[in-house]
């Protein structure tokens, strides 16, 4: 804060106390007067504002971030130990991206290649997870579901592929989940079947509510160690495997 002003804040202050020290109130004109020589300094010099402000949400940025990196450590397992998650690369890889998606998000279908070259881009170093996450709701949780229970046919990658190609999303419907299940080779009412059961369900949710203990409100939005990268933000990713395999 600009030190005139701090100065005169500190004078009105002292008054105050003064004031109180005499067990009286500091009269109604006296906190008006001292109100009016802050406001005017503060027309006359708007820039504290933006000052302030700056300051402000370099603060709230910094707990944000202490407080996901919190979630995370509290997490940790859950984000990336899961045994009912499905994943590409090897299982001891040096590094794990976590990846929350939806079928119906157009960066994440942008981002499909990329993430599936991954582990072969770094030399089997790199190991990725999906996680489900239908923030469009509607057929995008359907189509979660579906993808979960092709699992239990041993489809989940062609399944999950399959559906990410398809680039209008108004193609994502129940006649369409029924007709790529078919074309990846499945049991069509084996996998209509799981997509009711508990254990389908129960998985779906507990992703569902791991994304809300980290304040995952988006997608793609991917987890390297302690870091959140909300977006199709290729560059970070990029950055911190790196980081990691330098480490």
């Amino acid at each position: 804060m600009n030190f005139k002003l701090t100065s005169m804040m500190a004078a009105g202050s002292a008054l105050a106390l003064t004031a109180c020290a005499d067990n009286s109130a500091p009269a109604a004109a006296d906190r008006e007067a001292m109100e009016q020589v802050v406001r005017e300094y503060i027309l006359d010099n708007p820039e504290i504002i933006e000052e302030a402000l700056i300051k402000l949400a370099a603060k709230q940025k910094a707990a944000a971030s202490a407080e996901a990196q919190q979630a995370i450590a509290s997490n940790f397992d859950a984000i990336y130990n899961n045994p009912g998650d499905y994943s590409i690369g090897p299982a001891d890889a040096e590094i794990t991206v976590v990846e929350f998606f939806d079928y119906r998000c157009g960066w994440c279908k942008r981002s499909t290649d990329w993430i599936q070259a991954l582990p072969k881009e770094y030399d089997g170093n790199v190991r990725v997870v999906f996680k489900e996450l239908p923030i469009f709701g509607g057929i995008s949780e359907t189509a979660s579901l579906a993808a979960l229970a092709a699992g239990k046919q041993d489809k989940y990658l062609e399944f999950h592929l399959a559906l990410m190609d398809i680039k209008n999303n108004n193609d994502l419907t129940e006649a369409k989940l029924d007709e790529v299940a078919e074309d990846v080779g499945m049991n069509v009412q084996k996998m209509r079947a799981d997509m009711k059961s508990m254990d389908i369900q129960r998985k779906l949710a507990d992703s569902k509510q791991l994304a809300r203990t980290l304040g995952v409100e988006a997608t793609p939005s991917f987890f390297i160690g302690n870091e959140f990268i909300e977006g199709a933000n290729r560059d970070r990713v990029n950055e911190l495997i790196k980081e990691g395999l330098k480490g």
